[in-house]
């Protein structure tokens, strides 16, 4: 969802930039017989820029395409940092390829994220082409100004850095196993079947606030006994309130809970499938058989 609103803003930008400046001349527009309009059709332009100071002097779409760029690599950043994260041994939730990892040089069991730790960095380049280019613009009057010959270079680079991102993150993407076991293990720590049953008590018509109450005695009920809500007796929960039936365990485990988010959007499974499905329809992907 994130590059897609990234996508969606570079074709925005796009919008506003496509206007054409020729004519403009140095800042006044000229008496001479040209026809601006009919070089703005000729090079696929949406029409001639209205002000010729300010088509001079203008870089805005300069500085809304830099912000795009920026957006995308924080965004790039992020996802790197995730899968950095789970690919370290506390979290051994993905493993990349040997394609796309590096050794260490003291440790030679090691296998290091090295491409989207890069990732990670170069985002600083692509925020700092922004700042250079905002900072540039922010004192100057109207009018050409030949402090605007310093826009070319952060342009340049925020592009080619940009490209380096995607172009390395994909390949990153292609190239990594989850590891499902591991995963699956980790996923009853923190109670994480505590929300479902906060929502089975406001299915029962209790207050979300008093819910809540419940639910966290509940937990420190299995905090003290080392285990899990779904491992509690139906004596034990309706020990702590009687409103619990043995249709509560139907919200309890983490299978059971993640089943139970239902809304649009949501983290449940049958929610998740279909975002799947949309994306493999819209980005019109093969699937393996």
């Amino acid at each position: 969802m994130l590059l897609e609103r990234d996508a969606g803003r570079l074709l925005d930008c796009r919008v506003r930039l496509n206007f054409c400046p020729l004519g403009a001349c140095a800042l006044a527009g000229t008496g001479l017989p040209i026809d601006r309009f009919m070089t703005s059709a000729a090079l696929d332009f949406t029409a001639p820029m209205k002000n010729s100071i300010d088509a001079v002097s203008d870089r805005d779409f300069v500085m809304e395409f830099l912000s795009a760029n920026a957006i995308t690599a924080i965004h790039l950043s992020r996802l790197g940092e995730e899968w950095v994260l789970w690919a370290s041994e506390e979290f051994g939730f993905l493993t990349p390829s040997d394609k796309v990892s590096t050794g260490s040089s003291i440790m030679p069991q090691k296998k290091n994220p090295d491409p989207m730790e890069l990732v990670r960095g170069k985002s600083a380049r692509v925020v700092g082409d922004l700042v250079t280019l905002l900072t540039l613009c922010k004192g100057l009057p109207l009018a050409y100004n030949r402090d605007l010959q310093e826009d070319k270079e952060p342009v340049f680079d925020s592009v080619k850095t940009i490209l380096g991102m995607l172009e390395v993150s994909a390949e990153f993407a292609q190239n990594i196993t989850f590891n499902r076991e591991r995963i699956q293990k980790s996923l009853p720590a923190g109670h994480l079947d505590a929300t479902t049953l906060a929502d089975y008590l406001v299915k029962k018509a209790i207050p979300f606030r008093t819910s809540h109450d419940i639910v966290g005695r509940a937990v420190a009920v299995c905090v003290s006994n080392s285990c899990q809500l779904q491992d509690l007796s139906l004596d034990e929960l309706r020990s702590i309130h009687p409103v619990f039936d043995k249709d509560v365990y139907e919200f309890l485990g983490v299978e059971n809970s993640v089943k139970k988010f239902s809304s649009y959007g949501s983290t449940g499974s049958a929610c998740v499938a279909s975002q799947l499905g949309d994306w493999v329809t819209k980005l019109e992907i093969t699937k393996e058989v």
